[in-house]
């Protein structure tokens, strides 16, 4: 016969615990006080949830409701739209909140309608997202020969996910939507092992074959028909630190990319450097200089 467990706590020694926690964190709440003015923060779970709305959206019958037709989707995708709108404000406005330093009564009108603003200007990008994603598509189908049709990628391919929740928190980043962007693409990190910062600029037809542990800092600019495949990294080579000894924030740190280049996996590419335009980098490959037009960079080969 088993042992009893430990009784459950009495009131007396929850209390403590509470207390403790309570005083530990009193910085904590007296710094978010003071930055939100008692606004509530951003919420994750709306913001994952308005993610796969927006999904929906962009490829209607692929996500979400599956039962659409020529005649409903129209209904569908303007039914969808808005409810995203509506939702999407308030959160915009939640994260503007959280960094404005206006007064309470000032900070509630002035960040709502900046959120109403930069809603509608997100919206009235949505059909850009799109036609970058269906070349995104397009190149993910054409790109692996075990793909069987572009809805497949759609469906299935991690690449793609990761490719439309950088998009969407690309467009958010351009307007200065503060800490959803990020959320958007840590969504897909967390699922896809794919880390896209939205502050990368990705030309289209770009194709992610596998994507595990692929990193792209906030600073690249990738040009068009550019393939890589999982475990590359597109990274910073060094952090410039200012008189306080802190990382300087804002500068271009990260490898530029140009069109049509192929990076195979493993390979990591680091500083401010440029791939030519037609390039192919080799699998674990460590490249710290810029590489001409149409070079073909390998491993050296110290034995044959």
């Amino acid at each position: 016969m088993s042992k009893p467990g430990k009784p459950p706590a009495s009131d007396n020694e929850l209390h403590d615990v509470v207390v403790a926690l309570c005083d530990a964190n009193d910085h904590l709440a007296e710094q978010l006080s003071r930055r939100r003015n008692e606004q509530p923060l951003p919420s994750r779970d709306v913001i994952v949830g308005l993610v796969e709305d927006l999904r929906a959206v962009l490829f209607p019958g692929y996500f979400g409701v599956s039962e659409l037709s020529a005649d409903n989707m129209r209904y569908h995708v303007g039914s969808t739209l808005d409810h995203i709108q509506r939702v999407l404000a308030e959160q915009v406005k939640r994260g503007l909140c959280f960094t404005c330093e206006l007064e309470v009564g000032e900070q509630c009108a002035d960040c709502r309608q900046r959120a109403e603003n930069i809603t509608h200007q997100f919206l009235q990008r949505l059909s850009h997202v799109k036609h970058l994603l269906a070349t995104d598509v397009q190149a993910a189908y054409e790109g692996d020969p075990a793909a069987t049709s572009p809805d497949e990628a759609i469906f299935c391919y991690p690449g793609i996910q990761a490719i439309t929740n950088y998009r969407l928190a690309h467009e958010l980043h351009k307007l200065e939507v503060p800490l959803i962007p990020r959320i958007i693409t840590e969504r897909a990190h967390s699922q896809t092992g794919i880390d896209i910062h939205p502050g990368a600029r990705i030309g289209e037809r770009f194709f992610i074959d596998h994507g595990t542990g692929v990193v792209i800092g906030e600073t690249c600019v990738i040009g068009k028909n550019v393939r890589i495949y999982q475990g590359v990294t597109l990274g910073a080579k060094s952090f410039p630190l200012d008189e306080q000894g802190n990382p300087i924030k804002g500068i271009d740190r990260h490898p530029v990319v140009e069109d049509d280049v192929i990076i195979y996996s493993g390979s990591t590419l680091l500083g401010r450097i440029t791939v030519g335009r037609g390039s192919v980098i080799g699998g674990n490959v460590w490249l710290t200089h810029d590489v001409p037009a149409k070079s073909r960079i390998t491993q050296a080969r110290p034995f044959e």
